[in-house]
């Protein structure tokens, strides 16, 4: 694939603060990538890199091969679309889409035809001469992409585009966002801390923390086989439970309970195994699934959300989330229960720090 960004050696350093530490990073062209982690994990600064809004301190950035470390913004082929929109209040949509080609002396035929190109792209015909202030959240975040993408950007970087929007819109954004960066064709570069929308939209993601990048893959691999602890304790939910590795199939878990566990550690390594709410399952105290791994334990708390069940469930030696879905028939266990939690070995990851 051809990269459309590519970052090599890339550090940024405020004073003593290392905000980028080392980061080498490939995003291809028409990729729909997400830069994913806490709050100062680096992951706007590297962000800001791109965008030619902070200048590396080591290392090289190349945007489709031609090195770009050193350009200003205007001298880069990327537009960027921040989280508060930065609108002309006194501007209407039409003159807000097109301000950048007014800017560069495009004629005013051109620059209205292009910018009504924009505004039909994103959804909002027939609201042209409309004031962002006449407007809904959602609607001025359309603007927002309708005037980065008039300027025909190869790459389109956007610095948490949706965090001012409640839930719901934000949930309705993140399709049309992904249909929207199916139909330019261009790479989407997308921050966020919202683990949900970031395994929604992308195509792959890059996890970050504390400068560093941790682990760079597709969603499900992501979510299915994180590389280390903090990338499977940050993505969704998930219980660890402490052990140590035996061999190559196998964990003793800190309560001396053996499971199976297949791994890439060698014997004596101490590891956690990754249990996700869902694909852990509780039974009366003694029944399980033949094969399965179980813990014996008992219920704690009981969360009723309507189409699932959320069980706190108290172990010897720690305590674990257990969601079930909720059907007709489905067995509901009250708090004081003895139960087993039991989960299919290749249901779980095995991780060390």
């Amino acid at each position: 694939m051809t990269s459309a960004v590519e970052l090599s050696g890339i550090t940024k350093r405020f004073g003593d603060v290392v905000a980028v530490d080392n980061v080498d990073l490939s995003i291809a062209d028409g990729e729909f990538f997400a830069m994913l982690g806490p709050s100062g994990c680096g992951k706007t600064t590297t962000l800001r890199l791109i965008a030619g809004l902070e200048f590396p301190t080591e290392g090289s950035l190349s945007i489709f091969g031609q090195e770009v470390g050193t350009l200003t913004p205007d001298k880069r082929p990327v537009n960027t679309v921040f989280q508060n929109y930065a609108l002309f209040p006194h501007l209407t949509v039409l003159e807000n889409v097109g301000f950048g080609l007014k800017m560069q002396g495009i004629d005013k035929e051109t620059t209205r035809r292009r910018s009504m190109e924009m505004i039909e792209l994103v959804q909002l015909d027939g609201l042209a001469e409309r004031k962002p202030s006449q407007m809904s959240g959602g609607q001025q975040q359309r603007v927002a992409l309708a005037r980065a993408l008039v300027n025909q950007p190869k790459v389109l970087l956007l610095d948490e585009p949706l965090g001012a929007l409640d839930l719901k819109l934000r949930q309705e954004m993140q399709l049309e966002l992904k249909k929207l960066q199916r139909d330019v064709g261009i790479s989407f570069v997308f921050v966020t801390h919202d683990q949900e929308e970031a395994l929604t939209m992308s195509d792959r993601i890059a996890v970050m923390d504390d400068g560093k990048l941790l682990q760079v893959a597709t969603p499900e691999e992501i979510y299915e086989r994180p590389a280390n602890r903090f990338v499977a304790d940050f993505i969704g939910q998930t219980n660890l439970l402490e052990g140590t590795v035996s061999d190559s199939e196998t964990v003793i878990l800190e309560n001396g309970v053996s499971v199976r566990a297949k791994n890439g550690f060698s014997a004596g390594t101490h590891v956690a195994v990754s249990l996700r709410p869902e694909r852990a399952h509780i039974q009366s105290q003694g029944e399980f699934e033949e094969g399965w791994s179980h813990v014996n334990g008992f219920v704690e708390t009981v969360t009723y959300l309507g189409n699932a069940l959320i069980y706190g469930i108290k172990l010897d030696w720690m305590d674990l989330e257990v969601r079930e879905e909720n059907h007709p028939g489905v067995e509901l266990y009250k708090p004081g229960a003895e139960i087993t939690v039991s989960w299919d070995p290749d249901a779980i990851s095995v991780v060390s720090d």
